[in-house]
């Protein structure tokens, strides 16, 4: 046992300086707040977006464009893929929890069938919306669209 080398257990001492302990400290006085002003006060927070009195950037930039709060997000899905999926898994019928299942959408996305690509398998597809072309290469081959 050598007294050089000893140290303090791991977690019981700090690296960080203690503010605000006195001016033996080195960081007594004015805390490390400078002097004055009104950022040196107790209890300041600055406002998000305050940028010192000059005109804030939100309200210097026009407001552009429109937003329509009513549209509806569909998940696209084309014919092929509908195809494909028909083939690997030996399906005459596809739903909502078929495409969930191959992961292809998520149990809350709404699905609109697209006619990108080629379909031939007659097919029963159930979905939220389908595309004009869709639904006439699905019904061409005796298949039936069913809208959600």
């Amino acid at each position: 046992m050598d007294l050089s080398k000893l140290k303090p257990a791991s977690g019981s001492t700090r690296k960080d300086k203690r503010i605000g302990r006195g001016q033996g400290s080195g960081r007594g006085g004015t805390s490390t707040r400078g002097h004055k002003g009104q950022k040196s006060r107790s209890g300041y927070s600055r406002k998000v977006g305050f940028e010192g009195g000059q005109m804030p950037l939100q309200r210097v930039v026009p407001k552009s464009g429109f937003k329509n709060f009513n549209r509806v997000e569909y998940k696209a899905i084309n014919l092929d893929v509908l195809q494909q999926l028909a083939e690997s898994r030996n399906l005459n019928s596809i739903d909502l929890d078929t495409l969930v299942s191959a992961g292809v959408a998520s149990k809350n996305e709404k699905v609109k069938i697209l006619g990108g690509g080629s379909l031939n398998l007659k097919l029963n597809v159930k979905a939220h919306a389908f595309s004009q072309s869709a639904k006439e290469a699905i019904e061409k081959l005796d298949g039936t669209t069913e809208i959600l």
